[in-house]
């Protein structure tokens, strides 16, 4: 119609009125939207099990059999093989005539887990994440409520696809702190929810399983499934090889670890970002034509701008958080950006505080460290993957195809490259600082350590080149570092839940946060101090046991977005229904078992 009107200047009126005179036909047509039409999946035959797989599957497989909703956590190694696990389980569910849902953390993901459920299920793979438009996602929301879909595939959103004949539950990494919904720090957008306990409330409500796997398992689930409350499989080795006719399986060790201290490489004289031992291995894969990760949490060129002359630091206005800075190409070569609220500022020439020209960038993010790549490394080619590299709808799967195909001897990525991806020509890891995250005042922050450091160096030597992991660190002797230099997570969960029984944290009490928000930071501060006045009296009138009020305090992120930031915890199991006996005053707000307290 649209070329009719183009060469006729005619109307849908006039096209109406030749339609009632005999001389054309007006038709409607539905056109799916689907983000993955053209796509072509080369149909792929599944690989005979190893002996840990086949007996991990028989098990979920004699679930199913007996049509119990079970809940499965698969604690493997990187590279043991979950996937084909989750994939077997998958097509006992469609033989039964009955759907799936599988659930990775990040987008990032999504583009290899498509190519290997593609691969084995078709055309029935659908897909839902946040980078689809409007009508992809509606599209596919109606395909799986219509039943024409044997799985859906995407983040947490994705949980909620409506399919009529619900049947199993897949969490792929689901120690992964972005299953929970809470929003960017310092907002809310409600319901606040764990897609690991809604998917066990979902799998009950459907009779549905739910295989929660990981390398790295959340303490509380690996303590649950210890407990008896979930059935716990393990897969313990890396696989390099299945078995094939006449050869048996051919198993790997996991890549070693090597810890650089820090602290000696600065006593020794060297102050580069690159530790002796890190430049001595990215020479030797460069000149081998492998390919190397070089792994730090933090975006942009540099994680502060401070007067060296009287000290004073760029602070965002509205949340009085340092401003990062950032080289983005094709803008301003110096832009302030906050990442918080989106602030955007430019570099000043001088001090605004004492009018000095010495005013200078710190620290070290994403762009900084490709900038000092191409100086200690000429010729190499690099890819950035981290959060302002992939704006752009479709960016995640450009740079993972770029980087699989070798046009790039060089991946620098945040915790977006820690997780999941299977990249053979990996032959080294380079964690340039454990330590961003180790010091935060979150009980938490050992564990997220540990499980980063882990699922990043699980990246390398996952081919028969092998491969090496170096992690620079201020602080080896921590036991999380530790811990993860030797691929042990056993030890690390005996520390870890000793120091969670000592201090009553998760899982021996829950916690609940309530954080109140105002443009005034007395206003804050005098309400967060009447509610737990309020709550402490009522403790003390009612008799509650097994409830206490930690705080108030001003949270770490003191102030976002234009406003202040009070915070306390309720911890113990009668939390409820202490809040119960009233109503929370205006501006507050809950967060049950929140997975940061920042």
């Amino acid at each position: 119609i649209s070329a009719v009107y183009a060469a006729t200047g005619a109307t849908l009126s006039d096209l109406q009125k030749l339609e009632r005179a005999g001389i054309v036909q007006l038709e409607t047509e539905e056109v799916v939207r689907d983000p993955l039409e053209g796509r072509e999946f080369i149909r792929a035959i599944p690989p005979t099990l190893t002996s840990e797989q086949a007996r991990a599957f028989e098990q979920i497989q004699n679930g199913f059999a007996g049509n119990d909703a079970n809940i499965y956590l698969l604690h493997g190694v990187t590279g043991a093989g979950k996937t084909e696990i989750y994939l077997r389980a998958i097509e006992q569910v469609v033989k039964q005539g009955k759907q799936a849902i599988a659930l990775v953390p990040e987008i990032a993901l999504t583009p290899q887990t498509i190519q290997r459920f593609g691969a084995r299920f078709g055309d029935g793979v659908g897909v839902i994440h946040s980078d689809l438009s409007y009508g992809e996602r509606y599209d596919t929301w109606r395909r799986a409520r219509d039943g024409k879909l044997d799985v859906v595939i995407g983040p947490r959103s994705a949980l909620f696809a409506p399919l009529p004949q619900l049947g199993l539950i897949v969490i792929d990494e689901e120690h992964e702190p972005s299953y929970k919904q809470e929003g960017d720090v310092g907002t809310f957008r409600l319901p606040l929810y764990h897609t690991r306990e809604v998917a066990l409330e979902l799998g009950r409500l459907n009779n549905a399983s739910v295989i929660l796997g990981s390398a790295t398992p959340d303490v509380e689930t690996y303590y649950r499934a210890r407990a008896g409350e979930f059935t716990l499989l393990e897969l313990p080795q890396r696989i390099l090889a299945h078995a094939t006719d006449g050869a048996p399986v051919q198993y790997q060790d996991l890549p070693s670890v090597q810890v650089v201290d820090l602290r000696a490489e600065l006593r020794e004289g060297n102050t580069s970002i690159f530790s002796r031992a890190l430049t001595q291995e990215i020479q030797h894969v460069l000149a081998a034509r492998e390919q190397i990760i070089l792994f730090l949490n933090r975006r942009g060129s540099a994680t502060s701008v401070v007067c060296r002359t009287c000290g004073h630091a760029l602070r965002c206005p509205r949340c009085n958080n340092p401003y990062t800075l950032h080289q983005f190409a094709g803008e301003s070569a110096r832009d302030l950006v906050c990442h918080h609220c989106g602030k955007r500022g430019t570099m000043p020439r001088v001090c605004p505080n004492c009018g000095s020209t010495r005013i200078r960038p710190l620290g070290l993010g994403t762009e900084k460290l490709e900038q000092l790549v191409h100086e200690n490394f000429p010729g190499a080619r690099t890819l950035r993957w981290d959060w302002d590299a992939t704006r752009v709808k479709g960016a995640h799967e450009v740079i993972l195809d770029s980087f699989a195909r070798g046009e790039a001897d060089i991946l620098i990525g945040t915790q977006m490259i820690a997780n999941g991806l299977v990249l053979p020509r990996v032959t080294l890891v380079g964690v340039i600082n454990a330590d961003t995250a180790l010091n935060l005042p979150d009980f938490r922050a050992s564990e997220r350590t540990f499980q980063l450091l882990t699922q990043v160096a699980g990246r390398a030597g996952r081919s028969a080149l092998g491969g090496k992991v170096i992690i620079q660190t201020y602080f080896p002797e921590h036991y999380a570092i530790a811990a993860a230099a030797r691929h042990d997570y056993e030890n690390f969960f005996a520390r870890e839940i000793q120091f969670r029984r000592q201090a009553a944290y998760p899982p021996y009490q829950p916690l609940t946060r309530l954080l109140y928000l105002s443009a005034r930071e007395a206003d804050a501060r005098h309400a967060s101090a009447h509610l737990a006045e309020m709550l402490r009296d009522r403790i003390r009138r009612q008799g509650l046991a097994n409830v206490e009020v930690i705080g108030p305090a001003p949270a770490f992120f003191a102030k976002l977005r234009g406003q202040y930031r009070y915070h306390l915890l309720l911890r113990g199991e009668n939390a409820r229904e202490l809040l119960a006996m009233f109503p929370l005053p205006m501006g507050w707000r809950i967060d049950v078992d929140p997975v940061n307290v920042l």
